[in-house]
């Protein structure tokens, strides 16, 4: 890439200047923000953005952000970067605002994630009679054998309030249609296929706003954990370029490089430090220069 100098006072100085070479421009253009949500390593605007393991899981289409598994894509709610937890909602699960039936949800095998511990599932309207949720337990009353839920015992007051939300409470459901199944549960497909365990719908439940007993306060959707590596180190290099003001790149085809896309669309192999403002234009500052 040429670059013309403007002639100044100093042109009669015979000056070396050694400029940084930069890698050519990509039709890319990582950005720090998907509409209002702000977006930083390991999740991008596009592809080419962030890191590629989580770049097809999290996207930004039409500025919102989004979370895809195979039993949906569901709206990313917000980001708790210090503690590495993305929240994301499912329009289609129920609350204590809106009961409704639902698919499930589910995370791909090989996605980065896990569920966080604060996350909850309760399934709700399960078949006490076909459910795989209820086993028997051996014992015969009257010629029938006693089914016993494999769910969480400490989730029997959850199951209560949820069943007393207005939307759920006309259905005049028994409060023993309801299991509170923890993340462990989900098996190793971490799958709430809710058509295989005859549940209706279900609502995930990551806190409670230190409202326990007020169901209509707690903070419905899906919490999940991710992690940077297997030593949890996040790349000094997009550490750098972020604190220049870049967005952490790479490029496309080749997921072990490294591109930090700068504010005004150029992108480098370091950081944004060598763009400054100057007479209201964008120029580039050399990294050297000696005056012979």
């Amino acid at each position: 890439m040429k670059m013309k100098l403007k002639k100044s006072s100093c042109a009669l100085l015979s000056i070396s200047i050694s400029l940084i070479i930069l890698p050519p421009v990509l039709s890319q253009s990582c950005k720090s923000f998907c509409g209002n949500q702000h977006v930083q390593y390991p999740f991008g605007t596009g592809p080419g953005c962030g890191d590629p393991r989580f770049q097809p899981y999290v996207t930004c289409t039409q500025q919102k952000l989004t979370f895809t598994t195979h039993t949906g894509t569901y709206p990313v709610t917000s980001i708790d970067y210090p503690n590495q937890v993305i929240y994301i909602s499912d329009p289609t699960m129920s609350t204590c605002a809106c009961s409704q039936p639902s698919k499930g949800f589910g995370l791909d095998c090989d996605a980065p994630f896990t569920f966080s511990d604060n996350t909850i599932f309760a399934l709700l309207d399960c078949s006490v009679s076909s459910s795989p949720i209820f086993k028997s337990n051996g014992v015969y009353s009257g010629g029938n054998s006693t089914p016993v839920p494999l769910c969480d015992n400490q989730g029997a007051e959850i199951c209560c309030l949820l069943y007393s939300c207005q939307p759920i409470s006309r259905l005049s459901l028994p409060v023993s249609t309801c299991c509170i199944y923890t993340p462990v549960d989900l098996g190793p497909q971490f799958d709430l296929d809710l058509q295989k365990l005859q549940c209706s719908s279900y609502s995930a439940i990551y806190g409670h706003n230190d409202q326990d007993s007020d169901p209509g306060r707690w903070n419905y959707g899906v919490a999940l954990k991710y992690k940077f590596n297997v030593n949890n180190d996040y790349p000094s290099l997009c550490a750098d370029c972020e604190k220049s003001l870049g967005a952490c790149g790479y490029i496309a085809g080749d997921f072990n490089s490294f591109l930090c896309s700068c504010p005004n669309g150029i992108n480098t192999s370091t950081n944004c430090y060598f763009m400054a403002s100057w007479n209201n234009a964008q120029i580039l500052h050399p990294w050297h220069a000696g005056i012979k």
